[in-house]
């Protein structure tokens, strides 16, 4: 598959004009390598919005699925650095999901990233897979180098903070992500969302993102 591996963690989120410097800062600068370093992860994304929202969005994906639910993934959550937790303290907006790759057709990462959210009525999953991977091929699609569907664990999803009290009812969304080489080339790939009138039913949102950097495994000094 063009995804590395075959696990996913998704998270998007605001943060205030005052706090942006030293919010980036510290992505660059320590958390996505501290991500990347933990064991089974391979490799992290940060884009920043051209037409969405939250403005900022990660991709991490990891060696398999149980990786997001590991003692060394979990004992990084229970230990952030006092960095992480001055800058995690100013989130707004979050999304966080935990997934599955089901579906990645194509090759390679696009400099634009389409992403739909969508939110699948209990029991239709196997019918809406089977439409969706139909749809997620980008042959024939300019621009379009790679489409894939990332299936959120609803359980390990859910909010890590006791704020808000109760889990997210989007906590099992799935979202589909459409790697481009330009905006402009993301418009006919959506618009297959759009001709179909029970997949637009499901859809919570949509946007487009620019890549801001990406990082690999290899990428980290030895250890």
């Amino acid at each position: 598959m063009p995804l590395a591996g075959k696990g996913m963690l998704l998270t998007s989120m605001d943060i205030d004009a005052a706090d942006e410097v030293e919010f980036n800062r510290w992505y660059d600068r320590e958390h996505l390598q501290e991500r990347v370093a933990i064991e089974g992860f391979l490799e992290a994304r940060r884009y920043v919005a051209y037409e969405a929202r939250p403005k900022y969005l990660c991709l991490y994906s990891t060696a398999d699925f149980e990786v997001l639910d590991s003692p060394a993934y979990h004992d990084a959550l229970r230990n952030p650095t006092a960095w992480s937790t001055r800058i995690l303290a100013r989130f707004k907006n979050m999304i966080r999901a935990i997934g599955r790759i089901t579906i990645s057709h194509g090759q390679g990462r696009g400099a634009t990233l389409g992403i739909v959210r969508l939110r699948p009525p209990a029991g239709s999953e196997n019918r809406l897979r089977a439409t969706l991977r139909a749809q997620l091929n980008p042959d024939g699609l300019d621009g379009i180098v790679s489409m894939h569907l990332i299936e959120s664990d609803a359980e390990l999803s859910r909010p890590i903070t006791n704020d808000p009290p109760v889990s997210d009812p989007g906590a099992g969304d799935w979202f589909v992500l459409i790697d481009a080489t330009a905006a402009g080339a993301l418009p006919a790939a959506m618009a297959r969302f759009g001709d179909d009138a029970g997949l637009m039913a499901l859809v919570i949102s949509s946007g487009v993102y620019h890549l801001m950097w990406n990082l690999v495994r290899s990428d980290l000094p030895a250890p």
